[in-house]
């Protein structure tokens, strides 16, 4: 059924959810939307989707459904809430969830959707804003490889990479490696800039000489010049990243794991919601930085 598919349902239209449903928009497809807030779908709306006024409407009327929605808890509410997605999900779809949650969350939707015929696939993406409005994003997907490789030219219209992980909850579980290696790298690009400002250097001429070595890295091409500006516009919100990066932490324990990068990161990472930025992008983390610097 997947290759005669013609109306595609899509759930959470903010800064990622907005450009990324617009590039299937882009490629021809029929869209039914939904979002907590009407007016962040209004660009969509104009462009010719469909309004629906609860998630259990988008899935009434699409074969794919793919929510992109901030914490566990709104993750939780999209599926399983008395409006939620399987109060009219149909047999034969396929749930896609290109959010960041826990793994146990994904493997919770991908067993209910399977008691209704249906499968569920946890594609989670990295690349920020920026991947997310030149389709450039990269995407960990996890689930039945069938089912990933029936939503894969969904995921080509996104996306500059799309890697199958494994079973279901594979790819959270790789978005929360990708997470940790952001916020260790995060960390070391505003101590950089920090110092250098310091010591009198110019920090524009810093990250291009050091950009071409060892140092270079999305955080350094795509935040740093960020920072130097001082926007903090997002980008990735820094309440999400905490939230990520608390997902993390949970199951990192229940591996039986302690992270002191990431415990670090974390703990920094709430310092910057404590300096009022929990809505900044994740280069707001500088200020924190600073502040614990002087």
């Amino acid at each position: 059924m997947l290759d005669k598919i013609r109306t595609i349902g899509w759930i959470g239209t903010g800064a990622m959810g907005e450009p990324m449903c617009g590039h299937l928009m882009d490629s021809g497809y029929g869209i039914s939307i939904n979002s907590r807030t009407r007016k962040k779908a209004e660009k969509l709306l104009q462009r010719g989707a469909t309004w629906c006024e609860a998630p259990s409407a988008v899935a009434q009327q699409s074969d794919v459904i793919f929510t992109m929605v901030g914490s566990p808890a709104e993750v939780r509410e999209v599926y399983f809430s008395e409006h939620g997605i399987f109060q009219g999900l149909r047999a034969g779809s396929v749930l896609v969830d290109m959010g960041t949650t826990a793994p146990s969350l994904s493997c919770e939707i991908a067993d209910r959707a399977g008691k209704m015929g249906a499968q569920a696939v946890d594609a989670p993406v990295s690349g920020g804003d920026i991947g997310a409005r030149e389709a450039t994003l990269s995407i960990m997907a996890g689930g039945d490889e069938s089912a990933v490789e029936a939503v894969r030219p969904y995921f080509d219209c996104m996306a500059k990479s799309v890697t199958y992980m494994g079973p279901v909850g594979s790819g959270q579980r790789t978005k929360l490696c990708n997470q940790l290696v952001v916020a260790g790298t995060m960390i070391g690009v505003c101590e950089a800039l920090i110092y250098a400002g310091k010591s009198g250097l110019d920090c524009d001429q810093l990250v291009a000489a050091i950009r071409p070595g060892a140092a270079g890295c999305w955080t350094l091409d795509n935040l740093a010049p960020r920072i130097i500006k001082g926007d903090d516009a997002p980008g990735f919100m820094v309440e999400h990243f905490v939230k990520d990066l608390g997902i993390a932490i949970k199951e990192a324990e229940a591996l039986g794991l302690g992270l002191p990068g990431l415990i670090l990161a974390h703990q920094l990472y709430i310092e910057t919601q404590k300096t009022g930025h929990g809505q900044s992008g994740t280069q707001a983390l500088i200020h924190a930085i600073r502040n614990l610097s002087q």
